[in-house]
């Protein structure tokens, strides 16, 4: 039986950028409930990044997201007993979110040194198109792309 689509709950733009990606980005940040220091690691790593990159940070952080956002992901898929890994082509905020989460998660898994710093370097990774995010994107191009027999399995 499928599972039923998720309702999408309606998301404030940030009091800074006006921007609905950094509140999400902000909110993804967010632990425990405690989002003034999610706001503030999210500012303080948007500052030094537009420092960094000489470009608005918005900007910037539109093309880290692109550059480590999937164009297409695996999912299993079960056909007479056996499992697929079935290449699907990626839409559009789940691209977002997925690009957002692996960016999260390698700068969390960095150790030793404030969010913020983690935080800034691997979005500027993502902006060159390197680092932990955009690798994390080639292995799944990799997986679907070895894959790709199975994409006649796509419904």
């Amino acid at each position: 039986m499928r599972k039923p689509v998720k309702k999408n709950y309606h998301l404030e733009p940030d009091s800074k950028y006006s921007s609905l990606l950094v509140a999400g980005f902000i909110n993804k940040i967010m632990k425990d409930g405690k989002k003034a220091i999610a706001q503030k690691i999210v500012y303080g790593s948007l500052e030094e990044l537009e420092k960094k990159t000489k470009k608005s940070a918005l900007e910037a952080l539109d093309q880290a997201i692109e550059n480590a956002g999937p164009q297409v992901e695996i999912r299993s898929r079960r056909v007479g007993g056996a499992n697929y890994q079935v290449p699907y082509e990626v839409k559009g905020d789940r691209k977002t979110t997925l690009a957002l989460r692996w960016i999260i998660n390698a700068a969390r898994s960095g150790k030793g040194r404030p969010m913020q710093q983690k935080l800034t370097e691997e979005l500027l990774n993502a902006f060159n198109n390197s680092g932990s995010a955009v690798k994390k994107k080639e292995d799944t191009h990799k997986m679907a792309n070895a894959n790709r027999a199975f994409a006649h399995f796509a419904w």
